[in-house]
This record gives C-alpha cells, sequence and structure tokens, in this order.
C-alpha cells in the first residue's frame, strides 16, 4: 500500500497526503509559502480548513547574543518524507475493554530552517477515528536549550459548529459546562468576566462560578478535550495526548474566522515550555466520526502513549471504596480537630491539650463504623479525609508548612484502624492534600509514602486546593505537569495507586503508567453539595473530561435531598437510578459509594447494584449516545460472562431499547433491571424506581423509559 500521494492542492502548492487505515481520513501536509500548514477531511467533508503549525520563542537571557532566536514559524523547505503502518494489540492493566488495538498510518515531515541552520519534525499519526501530530526537536547545535513563549497550532474549523466547553482557566477545571455555538463563546464568558461585585451569580450554570483559585486568560479561550457537532453531522474532538514536561494545552478562538489556536499554560515569569533536545511536544488530538458513540470508544488517546513502564502490574487493582468524605462536604461534619487554633505550627502545636470540636469526623468511631459498612457491602478501601494534623488553618493562602502528611490527631489511631481495617478484609485509603504547596509535599512525600507502606495502605488520594507554590505558579504549568507525574512515579516505587484532584486534566498517561487510577480535574460530585451539577453533566464529560482518562466522579448518592439530614439545603440534579448509570457511564477503575451508611440503609434493594456491580471490564458497547443528552452503554465484567448495562439522560428524559445481542447464543441471563418509576423525576420525585428481574437471551429487546434527569442500569449475570 502507497501512504504516500503527492497531489496539487487548488492553489497549487504540492502536498504530501496520509489516510487512515479505512482511508475516511485524510490529512494533506503542505508549506504555505514557507508556513507549516495542515488539512484534514473526514470521508471528504471538512473538519479543519488550512491550519498553521509552530511555534514562537521567547528570548534568552541565558543566550550569548542576549536576543531572541527566530521563531519556529517559518522560512522552512520539506528536507525529507517519511511514511509508516503501524499495527499492534496491547492489553490494559485496567479498562473497558481487555485489549485494545493501535493501528495508524504516520507521515513524518523533515523540516529545515536554513536561516537559522535548524531542523524539526513534525509527525503526524492518522487513525480511523481521527489524528495526532506533534513537533520533535533533534538534538542539534543551532537548537539546543530553548524557550517556548508559544505554541501557534492552529485548528480552523469549518464552520460555527455547536460546542459542549468549559471555560479557559489556568488554575481550575471546575467551572459549569456550557452549549452554545462557538460564535457564543466570547459573549458567554464575556458576561461573567463583567460582572460586578454583588452581582448574583449561578453557580450551577454560569461559565464563570467561584473557585479557590481561577485565572481565566481570554474571552474565547476553552479548555480540552473539546467536544462539538457540526450542522451537517460529524462529531469532532481537540485534546492533547502524552502532555509530559510540558504545559497543558487551552484553546483560544479567533472566532470572526472560526479557528482556535493553541494557548499554553505559563509559568511564574509568562513563559510556557523549557526545552532542551532531544525532546518533543504533547500530540494534539483531532477526533472525527459520523457517529458519537466513536468519541466514547476510541482508545486513539491511549494510543499517543508510550507502553507501560511498570513492569510488575500485579499490585494495581480496580477499587469500589466508602469514605469518610461526603458529610463533610456537606457541612455536618469537619476536617479540623479543634476550633481553639487560629493557625497550627508543624512540630510545635500541641493538639493533646486542645479541646476537640465535637464535628471531627475522622475519628476511631466513625472510622470503625465506615469499615464496617464496607467490608458489609463488598467495598474494598475506606478513604478518610481529615485524618492527619493541619486542617485547621489548612485553606490559609499560599501556607508554606501546611501539612506533614505523618502525624495523627489524638483521635485517630492509624495503628488499630489499618489492623482493624485488615481484619474485615478492607483497606484504608490515604489522603495527602497539600493544599497547593508542593514543594512542601515533596519534602515530605516519600516519608508519606513510606508510612502508607508500614499500615498497609495501597491507594492515596491527593488534592490540589487553592494557589500554588511555588507562588506564580499555575496548576497547569510544565512545572506542576512534571509534579503530578513525579507523584505517579514515586508511588509506583511503593506499589501505590494515585488518585489525584484538582491536577491537571488527562491525557492518556495512565496508559504508561496505569497505577494512576483516577483523576477528579472537573467538576464532580461535590458540586451538588454546593451550587449544583446540572444533570446533562454526566453525558457531557465523557465526550469531554474522561477522553484521557477517567474520573473519580464519586457518585451514589441515595438521599437526594440534603436536609433531610443536614443543613444543607441544595438537591441533588438526578434521580436516584441516574446515580447508579453514573457508575457505568463515568467509566473508571476507581468508584466511590460516596452517602452516608444510614442513607443507603433506607434503599438497601438499590445498593444491591453496587454490592454487585463490577467496575473493570473486559468489553464495552455503546449502544446509543448524543453529547448533553443520553448515554447507554452495556460493559462485560473483566474474566466473567456478566454483563452491566446502564443508560444516563439530561432533563429531557429518554427511551432507549436495549437489544441483547451482546449476549452469548444460547445461554439464559439472570437480568435485574433497577428503573425510575413512571412518575421520578430529578427534581419533584428523585427517589421513586422500581426493580424487575427477568430472564434474558441473545436476541432479546426490553424497552426503557428514563426519567427527566434519570437512567437505569441492569445487571445481567450468566446462569
Amino acid at each position: 500500500m502507497i501512504l504516500l500521494a503527492v497531489a496539487l492542492i487548488p492553489f497549487g502548492v504540492m502536498a504530501q497526503e496520509v489516510k487512515s487505515p479505512d482511508g475516511n481520513v485524510v490529512v494533506k501536509f503542505y508549506l504555505d509559502k514557507t508556513k507549516p500548514t495542515y488539512t484534514l477531511t473526514y470521508k471528504g467533508k471538512t473538519v479543519c480548513k488550512p491550519s498553521h503549525l509552530g511555534l514562537t520563542l521567547a528570548k534568552d537571557k541565558h543566550a550569548n547574543n542576549g536576543d531572541r532566536e527566530q521563531d519556529l514559524l517559518e522560512g522552512f523547505t520539506v528536507a525529507d518524507t517519511q511514511t509508516s503502518t503501524f499495527d499492534e494489540t496491547w492489553t490494559p492493566v485496567w479498562g473497558q475493554y481487555k485489549t485494545v488495538r493501535n493501528n495508524y498510518n504516520e507521515l513524518a515531515v523533515t523540516l529545515d530552517q536554513a536561516k537559522m541552520n535548524r531542523k524539526i519534525v513534525i509527525r503526524f499519526r492518522v487513525y480511523n477515528e481521527g489524528m495526532g501530530f506533534r513537533y520533535e526537536f533533534p538534538q542539534q547545535k543551532k537548537l539546543n536549550y530553548f524557550i517556548i513563549k508559544q505554541e501557534n497550532s492552529e485548528f480552523a474549523m469549518a464552520g460555527d459548529h455547536m460546542a459542549w466547553w468549559i471555560v479557559g482557566d489556568y488554575d481550575t477545571q471546575e467551572n459549569p459546562g456550557q452549549t452554545t455555538r462557538l460564535s457564543e463563546i466570547r459573549n458567554t464568558i464575556g458576561k461573567c468576566l463583567d460582572r460586578q461585585p454583588g452581582d448574583q451569580v449561578d453557580g450551577m450554570s454560569d461559565a464563570v462560578t467561584g473557585n479557590s483559585s481561577t485565572t481565566v486568560f481570554s474571552e474565547t479561550g476553552v479548555q480540552t478535550a473539546l467536544q462539538m457537532k457540526t450542522d451537517d453531522g460529524l462529531y469532532i474532538n481537540i485534546h492533547e495526548a502524552a502532555c509530559v514536561n510540558y504545559a497543558t494545552m487551552h484553546l483560544n478562538l479567533d472566532d470572526r474566522n472560526m479557528v482556535f489556536e493553541s494557548a499554553l499554560t505559563p509559568d511564574a515569569v509568562g513563559n510556557m515550555c523549557y526545552m532542551q533536545t532531544p525532546c518533543n511536544t504533547p500530540w494534539r488530538t483531532v477526533m472525527v466520526s459520523d457517529d458519537a458513540r466513536t468519541m466514547l470508544s476510541s482508545y486513539l488517546i491511549y494510543n499517543l502513549n508510550e507502553p507501560c513502564k511498570i513492569e510488575d502490574t500485579s499490585w494495581i487493582h480496580p477499587t469500589k471504596y466508602n469514605g469518610v468524605w461526603w458529610e463533610m462536604i456537606v457541612g455536618r461534619s469537619s476536617w479540623d480537630y479543634t476550633d481553639e487554633l487560629p493557625s497550627v505550627r508543624l512540630g510545635e502545636t500541641d493538639f493533646a491539650k486542645c479541646k476537640p470540636n465535637g464535628r471531627h469526623l475522622a475519628n476511631n468511631k466513625d472510622v470503625m463504623r465506615y469499615i464496617d459498612f464496607a467490608a458489609a457491602n463488598n467495598l474494598s478501601e475506606v478513604l478518610v479525609e481529615g485524618w492527619n494534623i493541619g486542617w485547621e488553618d489548612w485553606a490559609n493562602r499560599w501556607k508554606y508548612d501546611v501539612f506533614d502528611f505523618q502525624t495523627p490527631y489524638p483521635d485517630f489511631d492509624i495503628k488499630m484502624l489499618n489492623e482493624y481495617a485488615h481484619s474485615k478484609g478492607v483497606r484504608l485509603m490515604m489522603h495527602h492534600e497539600t493544599s497547593s504547596s508542593v514543594t512542601n509535599y515533596e519534602r515530605y512525600m516519600d516519608d508519606a509514602y513510606s508510612l502508607m507502606n508500614k499500615y498497609g495502605y495501597d491507594a492515596v488520594k491527593s488534592g490540589y486546593v487553592g494557589d500554588i507554590i511555588p507562588r506564580g505558579e499555575h496548576h497547569y504549568g510544565q512545572y506542576m505537569n512534571n509534579h503530578y507525574l513525579h507523584c505517579v512515579t514515586e508511588a509506583a516505587k511503593h506499589k501505590i495507586m494515585v488518585n489525584a484532584h484538582e491536577a491537571t486534566r488527562p491525557t492518556g498517561l495512565a496508559r504508561t503508567y496505569p497505577n494512576l487510577v483516577g483523576n477528579e480535574s472537573a467538576r464532580g460530585t461535590e458540586y451538588e453539595a454546593f451550587s449544583g451539577n446540572k444533570p446533562d453533566h454526566t453525558v457531557v464529560l465523557p465526550f469531554t473530561r474522561l477522553q484521557g482518562g477517567p474520573m473519580d466522579y464519586t457518585p451514589g448518592i441515595f438521599e437526594t435531598d440534603l436536609s433531610t439530614w443536614s443543613q444543607n439545603k441544595h438537591k441533588i440534579h438526578t434521580t436516584l437510578v441516574g446515580q447508579l448509570a453514573d457508575y457505568l457511564v463515568m467509566w473508571g477503575p476507581l468508584q466511590m459509594a460516596a452517602d452516608l451508611p444510614e442513607n443507603y440503609a433506607k434503599h438497601d434493594d438499590a445498593m444491591q447494584f453496587i454490592r454487585d456491580m463490577a467496575i473493570d471490564w473486559d468489553d464495552s458497547q455503546y449502544i446509543d449516545a448524543e453529547p448533553g443528552a443520553y448515554i447507554t452503554v452495556a460493559r462485560k465484567a473483566k474474566g466473567t460472562d456478566n454483563w452491566f448495562v446502564g443508560g444516563k439522560c439530561n432533563e429531557a428524559g429518554h427511551k432507549v431499547t436495549v437489544n441483547f445481542d451482546f449476549l452469548e447464543k444460547g445461554r439464559k441471563y439472570e437480568c435485574t433491571i433497577y428503573a425510575d418509576a413512571k412518575d421520578a423525576h430529578y427534581d419533584t420525585n428523585p427517589k421513586a424506581y422500581v426493580i424487575t428481574k427477568k430472564v434474558v437471551k441473545q436476541g432479546d429487546k426490553i424497552n426503557m423509559v428514563e426519567a427527566p434527569g434519570g437512567g437505569f442500569v441492569m445487571s445481567v449475570i450468566a446462569k
């Protein structure tokens, strides 16, 4: 097969062309005068119009001449082109599928910048569901150490597409998602940025809301992964893969021409990335399909990452857990031990002399209660937040010495509680909130991981609330991305799994480091205790946030009216069955039963699904999907013949027919159906559900009706 076809494009410039294995995706590369340029089409339809590539370099005061080097934007000639085909099948440690096929055609273009005597390579990999490209910098005398001031990668859209997006921000990904045309982004963000003190804020809907740390950089800036849909039915997704030693990419829209340009997260002095050749950037990805289900089933982002670097992965395992958390988020209990201290000094404050406030939940009695609940309900771990000293002033802006991650409060017996958990067949899950004092965390990290080894912890939830120390750095800059990966690689040495909250959004690195079992990196269930999440939230996130890896969304809230057990007046914006559906729609090997034990006891029959459900899969088949509207998926539990089916929808409700063609021929299955009741509604009647059982076989069909903000789940167990 000839992959490289030299074609004459309309304005008379010779182009290199590479196609996907099925021929539907076509990338053309050429020099517009001397500027690197590409186009992308799918089944003959334009996805990306002519889009320029390149990088702007910063002035380097350490260079001999003290001047800024010529940018890597133009002045290029094509020195060489290489094409190849690649096809492999690899086995994930965990995920949606038992095996993953990695099949692409590749074009690598070497460019000479004669004036500066420099070379760069732009490499394209084209898959059936899209493409990725990156910049590569061979080692060379005239390009050794250099600083990137701006990356100028363009994605020129062919129209004013519908888009599902979150405002671009260097420090938070927890603003509410928006659904607008591309042309409406500026006005949507601008209204929020123009707000005056005292103006009313809709925390569930406004594009920019309050957060502990936020840096919006543009009225047309959005985060990746960005999901779009064209008027003629193409689904387009822009993201990045394998973000290593580089700043996180956002997108800035020229809304007059509908052209996105990459917008990297700067450091404290305004630079983006510090590079030393040989090196490369992350992959910039564009997924495209005329079927929304492809956006959910594709492993393109993972395939652009390196294979697993952990030789022995036997200690990495899927985890269902509960924890000492939701009661504190809602506001009935606290992380801190005492109200007597306005501040804490590590190594000096004597908590044994302090009066307990009576609200501290990370105490021996309550933790044992959660351990008992986990043991009785097929949950393997218990997260405990607030166990360690320092929470009294942890949120103080830019405090350096916040926690030592080793010293428990007087009412938390770390040795006894771990022994008690192990005697019940349960482990405790560690919690490391850094308060974004990153240098402090790195100072204690090895000792903290060693403490976990001592007491048998094998997983840690870390957090990065607040402004970053070193001061002036952002959550998604090169410095912090290196830190997050450092945590993962150091944890692997201790055989510890990592679940980082407030960290950068994933870019498929869990293929390389599968002990990265989850991230938050988006607006999770905790916001249901604050301003709320819209009913469509979890049928948008799989198209956006989950493209690069699973989310620790913490679903399973059965008591949807928080005022029934606390002073919090908020309500959950899904039905109870919709909460069950989140476990399947929001896939991942780390799933929390987030509600209180006593709230599950009120609905023990629905709790049975959480006990039974798998969280790691041999196969996943998306039955139907539409961004922001509905998702229905069937998943086969790893190593079994059992299936779990789930559907979730927005406030409009949804009807779907589940066809059991995926079942093994000639075999019968016991199907337990958890469905919204006929009068269920996320706002007016959220806890109304019905449970039925029937025997099904291959070819059977069941019609399901999902209530507004609701869903359904099925346990389909082989007989």
